[in-house]
């Protein structure tokens, strides 16, 4: 895996004010998580202030952004810094960038696919397996929970599937 591979942190989600303010929808732990950084997108984006909107989400103002409508137009852009740049792991900790793309196997070896997707309802990180297309072209997906039991271990060049787990 890259050290430099960009790490999505947030979006924007629209402009907050007539001042050049943006609402941020957060991908990571809170707004600490923002502050480590002072740019984002390669420093395009060069943050001025950035403050905890109290709904989950925070506001931003950018240099690059000095009113409103400059901050309408960058709706849907997305934060990102190097995967460098990031505090280091526990052990068993991951951030979500290091186990997108992983070819994924079988406790027993058998390819199972591509981890394509990480997300959270509400009881922990489910990660999406995507099958190679079957005899009928087509690609299959399932879920897995990221728990030790069904995934007993990953690296950076796979991760590893209790066998029964696996589906279609």
């Amino acid at each position: 895996m890259s050290a430099d591979r960009p790490v999505v942190l947030a979006a924007i989600s629209g402009a907050h004010g007539i001042g050049g303010e943006v609402r941020l929808k957060l991908f990571a732990e809170g707004v600490a998580a923002l502050k480590r950084s002072r740019a984002f997108n390669d420093g395009k984006l060069t943050v001025v202030s950035l403050r905890d909107d109290g709904k989950g989400g925070a506001i931003a103002r950018f240099a690059e952004s000095t009113d409103r409508t400059a901050a309408e137009k960058l709706r849907g852009t997305t934060l990102s810094v190097p995967r460098s740049t990031l505090p280091p792991l526990a052990p068993g900790e991951y951030y979500h960038v290091d186990v997108i793309g992983l070819p994924a196997v079988s406790a027993s070896g058998e390819a199972l696919g591509t981890v394509i997707a990480v997300d959270n309802f509400g009881a922990g990180d489910v990660l999406e397996i995507e099958r190679p297309a079957g005899e009928d072209g087509r690609k299959h997906r399932f879920m897995v929970p990221m728990r030790v039991e069904v995934v007993p271990e990953w690296d950076s060049e796979r991760l590893v599937v209790a066998d029964g787990w696996a589906e279609g």
